[in-house]
């Protein structure tokens, strides 16, 4: 049976990325952006309230998935899939999608006049950080996909081996008590593998957690049964870490605990209201389904061309950020539906048909 709800998280949160990109171009926590406005505490604060959840989630998704996903494929037709799936879109876009990015960046932060070709030989001999919010080379928001295939490589043979051993963790005995505590592994992992602020570690450790412990059905079953509960623990430990980011009281090593242990309350807490309420199937669930992966992967390059030209024409942060919000989703779409139609664009971007 297709957990539907699964589908729809995901793509709630895909497309919550328009809103959360478009206040990156607002954060006033020193993080430079491809296009940076100035300062704006209301959109800073849902940066602020996101950030502990909303990347975890998706490898947790992930995870999830592949526990669904390898009852039915064999190792070989997996790594096909995300080779197919991954790895050829994430060159596609190195080559084809990010230099534009940085296009905007170098104009915008380096008043940069020459061609769109020049800037894409710039876009590879430049030294850079690997954010690219000042041109230069980068992965992008497609560090995503490139996490995500070596995680899913990585974690193969172990996730191959549980199958064949039939080797796993009885659902009856994952209660919520339990589940909460695993927190301290994420956090105990962060340190080891951390790639300019993005931790391989960390995000390997929240897609086994996905895949062994968050696929359960007995533990779903008890997370929607108690979301009401997780959902009041999580706004209310959200709210302050809110103050305690405005207000520096502890030190840096309770703060992290802290942080980690937020994000995984709000994921158990998603993932109970998901599947009390996201849990159905119409045209509109499965046009999204099918659109997320694309949708994720257009929305950031759209999202800094509008606003590139959105800072142009008009000063008003509240103007800029809901036109660089409907344009970004009106050109991504359009161009989800151009390219899905298209056999060459399908391949190239892992376009579903």
């Amino acid at each position: 049976m297709r957990r539907y709800y699964i589908d729809n998280i995901r793509s709630f949160n895909v497309m919550l990325l328009f809103l959360y990109h478009t206040c990156m171009i607002y954060n006033g926590f020193g993080e430079d952006f491809y296009v940076k406005g100035s300062y704006v505490r209301i959109l800073n604060d849902f940066i602020i309230v996101c950030s502990p959840w909303f990347m975890p989630l998706m490898f947790v998704i992930a995870g999830i998935s592949c526990s669904y996903a390898l009852q039915k494929r064999t190792a070989t037709e997996f790594v096909k899939e995300r080779f197919l799936k991954l790895f050829l879109p994430l060159l596609s876009g190195i080559l084809l999608y990010l230099p534009a990015q940085t296009y905007f960046a170098e104009r915008f932060h380096n008043d940069y006049t020459g061609s769109y070709l020049g800037q894409y030989l710039l876009f590879f001999t430049k030294e850079t950080d690997l954010t690219g919010y000042s041109g230069g080379f980068t992965p992008g928001h497609l560090w995503f996909i490139l996490y995500l295939f070596v995680i899913s490589l990585l974690a193969l043979p172990i996730m191959m081996l549980c199958k064949q051993k039939a080797w796993t963790i009885p659902g009856e005995r994952l209660t919520i008590l339990k589940v909460i505590p695993l927190f301290l592994v994420t956090l105990f992992m962060t340190p080891l593998i951390d790639i300019s602020g993005k931790s391989l570690s960390e995000f390997f450790t929240l897609f086994m957690l996905g895949f062994f412990i968050l696929s359960k059905d007995e533990l779903l079953n008890r997370l929607e049964k108690n979301r009401f509960y997780l959902m009041i623990t999580a706004i209310l430990l959200s709210a302050i870490r809110l103050y305690f980011f405005y207000h520096d009281i502890f030190p840096e090593i309770v703060y992290d605990v802290y942080y980690r242990m937020v994000g995984w309350i709000c994921i158990l807490a998603i993932l109970g209201i998901g599947k009390h309420i996201l849990n159905n199937n119409n045209p509109v669930t499965r046009y999204l389904a099918k659109a997320s992966f694309p949708v994720y992967y257009f929305h950031q390059t759209w999202l800094v061309a509008v606003a590139y030209y959105v800072f142009q024409f008009t000063p008003k942060w509240e103007v800029q950020s809901l036109f660089i919000i409907l344009g970004s989703i009106l050109f991504t779409f359009l161009n989800y539906e151009v390219f899905r139609r298209i056999p060459l664009t399908r391949f190239l971007f892992g376009i579903k048909k």
